[in-house]
């Protein structure tokens, strides 16, 4: 019996999912889908520019793994472009990853999803609601000197 999948974790989930040729009607195309997660490892690689290991590690999931991803979805895209195909992004095995973020008056931390258009500044924390939040890493780090919340104090990093 085959091990079930890890859920492979992608920060980008597109609001507009289905791409097909001008003029012709989607009823008399072919149709291409592409994971989500395939679409993570283009945009990772190709977009980005990162190296496989980085892409690997930020997806959660071997080498040889995003190897295989990056590999079906370039075929995909390159399918649905010379054959005049919809492409259709939908589906696969993913968890969105998230924003983790720390008020300084409180020290409370939350997360949020990634596209959800709220940045720091415009944050205010679910615990004391001190507009005084800053974004962290998975390690619990700042992003530098980002003085998100209107005050920055230098002590605290």
């Amino acid at each position: 019996m085959a091990r079930p999948p890890k859920p492979r974790r992608v920060e980008f989930v597109p609001e507009i999912r289905v791409f097909k040729p001008v003029g012709v009607p989607v009823r008399h195309l072919e149709e291409v889908v592409l994971t989500v997660e395939e679409l993570e490892a283009l945009r990772l690689k190709d977009l980005e520019g990162l190296e496989q290991e980085e892409c690997a590690a930020r997806m959660n999931i071997s080498r040889p793994t995003f190897q295989r991803l990056l590999t079906s979805s370039r075929y995909k895209v390159a399918e649905a472009l010379v054959g005049g195909k919809v492409l259709r992004v939908e589906g696969g095995h993913y968890q969105l990853a998230e924003r983790r973020f720390r008020c300084w008056e409180c020290k409370y931390e939350f997360s949020l999803p990634f596209g959800t258009g709220q940045r720091g500044i415009d944050l205010r924390c679910p615990n004391c609601r001190a507009q005084a939040v800053h974004r962290i890493d998975y390690l619990r780090h700042g992003f530098g000197k980002q003085r998100w919340g209107g005050r920055f104090d230098e002590s605290k990093e």
